[in-house]
C-alpha cells in the first residue's frame, strides 16, 4: 500500500486559516527529512517554555510585561539566538531543530515566539518585513514590532527605517503595507521557500522536489513553484512529471515572460517521453 508522505502536512494546511496549527504544521515540514520526528514531543516542549512564561507573568499583566517574560525564558534561560553564523543552514527552518538546537533564522524563530506567545496568552502576529521576518502586537491600533531573531528586541520606526536602508540604499520606504500581518500559509510559504532556494542552490534536487511538493499542495495556483518543480522533474529525468508541470504553468501563466521558453520546452518533452515509450 503506497502512502501519502506529504498527508500530515495536507491535512494540516487543508483547513481555514483561523483553524491552522501553525506550531504542528510548521514542523510537518520537517517529515521528511527526519521521518521518526515525534511531532508531539516537540509541542509538548513548546507547550513547556509557555508554562514558564506564565509563572512569570500576574493575572492582569502588562503587555510588556509579557514580552519581557518572553525575552527571559526563551533568550537568557534557554539561549535561543539567532544563527547568524550560518544562517543558510537547512536546519534552521526547520522547527524541530530551532527547538533542539536553540537557533535558527527570524522566520522560524518568530513561528516558535509566537507559538509560545499565545500559550501564554498573548496574541502575536507575523509580518513579512523584507528580508527580516518581525512579529508584532497590535493595541488599541497601536503595534508593537518585535524581532525573536535579536532576543526580542522591540523595533522603533526609526529602527525599521534603518533596517530598510541597509538593505535597498534608501530605495524603499518604510510604509504600512511593509508591517501587514502574514497570514499563516503566508508563514509556511516563506519557510518553504527558504527551503527551495537552499537545496536549488546546492543542485539537492530530491529535497527540493520535496519542498516544492508541498508548496504546490500549500498554494496549487503558485505558478513558479510548478515551474520550478517541473525544472527539477527534468534534472531528474522524470519527462512525463515535468511535461505535465509545464503544461500546467502555461495554463496558469500564458503570457509569462519565460512562456516561450517553456512551450518549446514541453515540445521537445513531448518527443522525449514518445522516445522512452
Amino acid at each position: 500500500m503506497i502512502t501519502d508522505p506529504y498527508r500530515d502536512f495536507r491535512q494540516a494546511v487543508d483547513r481555514p486559516e483561523e483553524n491552522i496549527d501553525l506550531g504542528r504544521t510548521a514542523l510537518t515540514i520537517a517529515q521528511t527529512e527526519y521521518p521518526d520526528l515525534e511531532i508531539a514531543d516537540f509541542l509538548s516542549r513548546i507547550d513547556g517554555l509557555a508554562i514558564e512564561v506564565a509563572r512569570r507573568c500576574p493575572v492582569e499583566t502588562d503587555v510588556y510585561r509579557t514580552i519581557a517574560a518572553l525575552n527571559y525564558v526563551l533568550f537568557s534561560q534557554h539561549g535561543y539566538r539567532g544563527n547568524d553564523k550560518d544562517y543558510y543552514d537547512p536546519k534552521n527552518s526547520f522547527l524541530n531543530q530551532v527547538i533542539e538546537r536553540k537557533t535558527g533564522i527570524p522566520i522560524t524563530l518568530s513561528v516558535l515566539y509566537m507559538e509560545v506567545a499565545q500559550r501564554a496568552g498573548l496574541g502575536l502576529d507575523g509580518v513579512g518585513f523584507p528580508g527580516h521576518f518581525l512579529v508584532k502586537h497590535v493595541r488599541d491600533g497601536d503595534e508593537i514590532i518585535i524581532d525573536p531573531f535579536n532576543r526580542g528586541e522591540i523595533k522603533s520606526r526609526e529602527d525599521l527605517s534603518k533596517m530598510l536602508y541597509d538593505l535597498y540604499g534608501g530605495k524603499v520606504a518604510l510604509s504600512a503595507e511593509l508591517l501587514q500581518t502574514a497570514s499563516k500559509k503566508e508563514i509556511l510559504k516563506r519557510i518553504l521557500t527558504n527551503l527551495k532556494v537552499i537545496y536549488i542552490k546546492h543542485n539537492e534536487w530530491v529535497k527540493g522536489l520535496s519542498v516544492l511538493d508541498r508548496l504546490v499542495i500549500l498554494d496549487p495556483a503558485s505558478a513558479a513553484d510548478i515551474r520550478d518543480r517541473g525544472a527539477i522533474y527534468l534534472r531528474l529525468e522524470c519527462f512525463a512529471q515535468a511535461r505535465e508541470d509545464f503544461e500546467r504553468y502555461l495554463r496558469l501563466a500564458p503570457n509569462a515572460t519565460d512562456a516561450v521558453e517553456v512551450r518549446e520546452q514541453v515540445v521537445s518533452l513531448a518527443k522525449e517521453v514518445t522516445r522512452v515509450h
